[in-house]
């Protein structure tokens, strides 16, 4: 039987592109009903994430060419709302609440839902999907994106995206795991990495570096993280087999101390634009280079001739295939992986905890708890 369900409840909601203005705390928000095929979840815990910011900021315009940091206080002046500032092509409409590391409880079912859902402890995956077509990409959206997301008390979603967990981590440990792990989890998926690689992780530290961190030893490759030198430990203590220290190391001597190699097989990078040429430079020829992200400048050069001469594969990731969350669920459960929770906020205090996640002076993920 559903639970008595309060008419509103405390959500974060984002306005319009910008500041952190256009951040605002309610405290008189609706809370959603599901409909057919939803389920409504009690929220307890939310991880920060970089398209957070990207959204807020509308970084993915075509319009900004800076890295997020520099915008992530204030936004960009030159997205307007109803603009292309979201993950697709698409204007966001506002209002919306975002957050897509959803945890908590199921508490009411929408029709067509079956009753064993009840009462489950559950994450998000993050794709919305027509599951007639699952990897049309022209059909997918994003949770925090195109539907509400977990910065409130309260969230409707699809069934399918939702997965049933169980497991000794807390709330807020899970929460650090739906938008990293399955990003990280993916870009290894699209290329390939198998035993056989070493694998080149830039910003190494963050929520998405770290997971793959840990998901290439997963897979027995060899890993070189690269982060700053005040991290080092942290990434070597997670799996790393080597770290470059940005900024420090010569990146060629590291590969040879550690591998007896001057080439990586594979480049797993999210930072872009100021390291994209050092890290192309040690990829060895017929490698891939796959991206999810380019937190540090999406704008970059590449000489065409070395694409083919080398044989380079160059990798877009994403949209997830359907596979990958229900196999991170099992990782978790099999307690393949651990999670790397660095700091709790509550939800009252989501602009300090954007702050902090803009100064990156944290290794693993930031996590938002709801009341």
């Amino acid at each position: 039987m559903n639970q008595v369900i309060p008419q509103t409840m405390t959500a974060a909601v984002l306005t319009g592109h910008g500041g952190f203005d256009k951040l605002e705390l309610h405290h008189d928000w609706p809370v959603p009903r599901p409909q057919p095929g939803e389920l409504l979840i009690k929220v307890t815990a939310c991880g920060i994430n970089n398209t957070d910011i990207n959204t807020r900021i509308g970084w993915y315009n075509d319009a900004v060419s800076g890295d997020t940091t520099s915008g992530g206080v204030a936004g960009f002046s030159t997205v307007a709302d109803g603009a292309a500032g979201g993950w697709g092509d698409q204007g966001i409409h506002f209002p919306r609440i975002q957050g897509a590391d959803i945890v908590g409880t199921v508490v009411a079912l929408g029709e067509g839902v079956a009753d064993d859902w009840l009462g489950q402890r559950v994450l998000s995956d993050n794709w919305l999907r027509d599951w007639s077509e699952p990897m049309n990409r022209e059909k997918c959206g994003y949770v925090g994106s195109e539907c509400d997301g977990g910065f409130a008390q309260y969230v409707a979603l699809p069934v399918t995206n939702v997965g049933r967990i169980q497991s000794a981590w807390s709330d807020a440990e899970l929460a650090t795991l739906s938008c990293a792990y399955t990003t990280a989890e993916n870009m290894l998926e699209r290329a390939r990495v198998s035993s056989a690689d070493t694998v080149l992780v830039t910003g190494a530290s963050g929520g998405v570096g770290s997971a793959l961190v840990q998901l290439v030893k997963r897979r027995g490759a060899r890993v070189v993280a690269l982060t700053s030198a005040s991290k080092a430990e942290s990434v070597l203590a997670i799996g790393a087999d080597a770290v470059i220290r940005r900024g420090v190391d010569a990146w060629t001597a590291v590969l040879q101390n550690a591998f007896a190699m001057d080439n990586v097989t594979v480049i797993a990078d999210v930072v872009g634009q100021p390291l994209f040429h050092d890290a192309m430079r040690v990829l060895a020829r017929g490698g891939r280079y796959v991206t999810s992200g380019a937190i540090g400048g999406k704008k970059v050069d590449i000489d065409l001739s070395h694409l083919y001469l080398f044989d380079w594969e160059l990798i877009g990731s994403t949209v997830t295939w359907p596979h990958v969350f229900p196999n991170l669920l099992r990782y978790v459960e099999n307690n393949e992986i651990r999670p790397l929770l660095a700091a709790t906020y509550p939800l009252e205090q989501i602009h300090d905890a954007q702050k902090a996640f803009l100064a990156k002076e944290h290794v693993g993920k930031l996590v938002v708890l709801l009341p």
